[in-house]
């Protein structure tokens, strides 16, 4: 990267870290997915930590086309908030806040493989998302930061025929058909996960399943999704995913607490692997 460049990023040293002075308490989000363009419609409930130098809330955010705003119910005009290249501003808020916005974002054009992007073809190919270090900010506005944790409620709305399957973290929480030919699924994450780690999956995916009993004697669902030229070889990944589960409980006696563990293969991935 040219460091002339003004769209660089800054240079941040350890030192100079400091806690966030706001922190998120839970975000729903709701996504009408579409190659083209995807509408994400976000509600982020804030609670103010540090009121010193914190007069402005500062959102991160890039690539992404606000459509509304509102701020603890009220929409805002244009001239109550400041929108750059990498965030979203707002002064006067303190205590309590929930803010929530409407945008539209396209992963179809998104080759970074950063925050929501297309695998494969636009005819065929799935979404999916990857969000490790900081790309949830191509998704959404929100606090993009590994020290702020947030519970997560998730609505994915797509064309039935389109993307048949829809994924996303947490405990699956309803799922239903609309009128207009999509359908939809929302999942709830009972724990708090920094943004890094949000997933969300939406296409036509093959599958093998298994289970697996933890020690408190809870049934565990695991689930391997993969297209179908690479399904056939996930055996494997499931033998390893149920003796890694085995592990886990052996040597630090943790057991999983979710209902359902999926594993999700592409051909396009940037980073390798993700919790």
């Amino acid at each position: 990267m040219n460091p002339d460049d003004s769209r660089a990023k800054p240079l941040i040293h350890l030192r100079d870290y400091r806690p966030s002075a706001w922190t998120l308490d839970a975000i729903d989000l709701v996504f009408d997915l579409d190659p083209l363009c995807t509408e994400v419609s976000a509600r982020l409930e804030l609670l103010q930590q540090d009121s010193r130098g914190a007069d402005v809330l500062r959102l991160d955010g890039e690539g992404i086309e606000l459509l509304e705003i509102r701020v603890d119910g009220k929409a805002l005009g244009s001239d109550e908030y400041v929108l750059d290249e990498r965030g979203l501003s707002l002064r006067g808020l303190s205590g309590r806040a929930v803010v929530e916005t409407r945008s539209r974002i396209q992963p179809s054009t998104n080759k970074a493989l950063q925050g929501l992007y297309l695998s494969g073809s636009l005819e065929h190919g799935f979404l999916l998302t990857q969000c490790e270090a900081e790309g949830f900010r191509n998704i959404t506005w929100s606090l993009d930061r590994p020290d702020v944790l947030a519970r997560y409620d998730v609505t994915l709305r797509a064309d039935r025929a389109r993307f048949p399957v829809l994924l996303a973290g947490g405990n699956a929480a309803g799922v239903g058909v609309l009128d207009d030919g999509r359908h939809w699924a929302r999942f709830v994450d009972p724990q708090p996960r920094p943004s890094y780690l949000f997933a969300l999956v939406a296409g036509r995916l093959e599958c093998i399943e298994d289970r697996f009993t933890t020690a408190q004697g809870r049934s565990v669902r695991l689930v391997i999704w993969a297209e179908a030229d690479a399904i056939g070889r996930c055996q494997h990944a499931m033998h390893s995913l149920k003796a890694a589960f085995a592990w886990d409980e052996q040597r630090f006696a943790r057991s999983y607490q979710l209902d359902d563990f999926h594993i999700v293969v592409t051909h396009d991935f940037a980073m390798g692997a993700m919790e």
